[in-house]
């Protein structure tokens, strides 16, 4: 694994929010935990500093421990490691604006998309209402619906996670 590949695993943690991640390959183990130096045990803990790879990003704490001796997998772990990678793949639709979420475009009526619906770029995926005003969110690629993180009617922030696109073809 390179430095590369670990600075990819590091902005997945950040923009899924996830606050612990660990990934097991060929006797490569890395586990990243968010939070303060002082709540990790048994490894280094050092604050990523902003480089080249920084991109508006807020410095994260993290730990990483590495082992050079394969260590036996379990299900479990190759499972994990599955799923971490098939998120790799999703695109995250965020709010752009401070608002009320609607999935149709008036009450009663059938949602714009659901999970496992085909999305085409610029094809509308929810509303924001803001001041009264609707703003239609469009897909910025062509993909899978795999995830609403949002209720109808309620109220987003600004860059809250609304949509995960699983993307087809060279997106």
């Amino acid at each position: 694994m390179d430095f590369d590949e670990i600075n990819k695993i590091l902005d997945i943690v950040r923009e899924h929010e996830l606050s612990e991640f660990e990934l097991e390959r060929e006797g490569f183990k890395i586990r990243i935990r968010k939070g303060s130096p002082a709540h990790v045990s048994g490894a280094v803990a050092a604050p990523v500093a902003p480089g080249p790879h920084y991109q508006g990003h807020p410095p994260t704490h993290a730990s990483a421990q590495m082992a050079t001796a394969p260590e036996p997998q379990s299900a479990a772990s190759i499972a994990a490691a599955a799923a971490a990678a098939e998120e790799v793949d999703l695109a995250i639709v965020k709010s752009p604006i401070v608002g009320t979420f609607f999935r149709s475009s008036e009450p009663g009526a059938a949602a714009f998309v659901d999970v496992g619906d085909t999305v085409k770029k610029g094809q509308v995926l929810c509303i924001i209402e803001a001041m009264k005003l609707m703003n239609e969110i469009d897909s910025e690629l062509d993909g899978e619906i795999v995830k609403v993180y949002v209720e109808n009617g309620q109220p987003v922030q600004y860059g809250e996670r609304l949509f995960a696109i699983k993307a087809r073809g060279d997106v």
